[in-house]
């Protein structure tokens, strides 16, 4: 037991080492990523969030945050993660390719005035990176959350937020952390009076 302990405290140590590093280095980013969001719903637009495995969980996650609530009690707010949708993702995956299950959905939903979030430790997913060339298409604002390994993501982005790590579960615990960071400052921004 004492073995596992000691993991467990590495773990919390590496995290809260990586979390300050981070935070330094890209605060004016993730308040750039939320004013770019506030902006867009003020206009009239919404958030659409993509990402795989873990990440299409924080993109649900986030979506959630914006169309119930984060902390405070508010209107909701337009976020759409395009995870979520079976029937939609296995028949574009089968009847086209599983590179365009996220594509397909921004040419639908998405408007010139929306946000596209696009998140990926890795930044080389195919889908992700189809989606954003999408994205521009429509003239969306395009939003990249990834590690240190960028990949292509940060070239079709107009704010690229990358993680200083290449640990996966490392990346995605601080992703976890700027969402969160994000939801707060949007709250903050459309919903304190006199900000």
């Amino acid at each position: 037991m004492k073995k596992y302990e000691e993991l467990i405290i590495q773990r919390g140590q590496e995290l809260a080492s990586l979390t300050q590093r981070f935070c330094a280095q890209q605060a004016g980013t993730i308040a750039f990523i939320a004013d770019t969001m506030v902006k867009a719903m003020r206009a009239g637009g919404k958030v659409l969030v993509i990402g795989n495995g873990g990440s299409a969980a924080d993109a649900q996650h986030f979506a959630a945050e914006l169309v119930n609530r984060f902390l405070m009690e508010r209107k909701a707010l337009p976020g759409l993660a395009l995870t979520t949708d079976t029937s939609v993702l296995t028949s574009i995956a089968n009847d086209y390719s599983y590179e365009q299950i996220f594509s397909r959905q921004v040419e639908a939903l998405g408007r010139e005035g929306d946000v596209l979030l696009a998140i990926s430790t890795s930044g080389t997913s195919p889908n992700v990176l189809k989606a954003l060339e999408q994205a521009n298409i429509l003239s969306m604002a395009t939003i990249g959350m990834t590690g240190s390994e960028s990949g292509k993501i940060s070239s079709l982005c107009d704010i690229c937020m990358a993680v200083p790590d290449q640990s996966t579960p490392r990346i995605q615990e601080v992703h976890h952390l700027a969402l969160h960071v994000i939801c707060e400052i949007m709250e903050i921004q459309l919903f304190s009076h006199g900000t």
